[in-house]
């Protein structure tokens, strides 16, 4: 079993910059991909990046290319979404999730995921 904590939501101004964490717990062999999924209000949650824990092979969506990173601490087991250049569409709970080995397709698909975590909040106003 795996468990996912994030940390690191809160409300910034247009522009500004957040970092999300998610601490993993448990067997950490029995994923091999995570990612994050915003949820906002009254909207499906949808993956915006993903990486792949062998070779730290990532990969975006068009909607936050070139403003969000993905990078992991391994030493730490550690994941975290870098958030640069924050819009107010981007304002929604943030999901980490991550998946077991065996699951090819589906990268920023929620359903291809078996764990996640609770959530934590990213306010961004005009």
């Amino acid at each position: 079993q795996v468990q996912l904590v994030e940390s690191g939501g809160g409300s910034v101004q247009a522009g500004g910059t957040l970092r999300l964490s998610c601490e993993v717990y448990g067997n950490i062999d029995s994923m091999n991909r995570m990612a994050w999924f915003p949820q906002a209000p009254e909207k499906e949650r949808e993956g915006i990046a993903t990486i792949y824990t062998g070779d730290r092979n990532s990969f975006y969506a068009h909607s936050v290319l070139g403003r969000f990173t993905i990078p992991k601490d391994n030493a730490k087991n550690t994941l975290y979404l870098q958030m640069n250049s924050l819009k107010p569409e981007d304002t929604a709970m943030y999901y980490c999730a991550a998946r077991r080995p065996g699951i090819w397709a589906g990268y920023l698909s929620p359903a291809s995921y078996n764990y996640w975590g609770q959530g934590t909040q990213v306010t961004v106003s005009s």
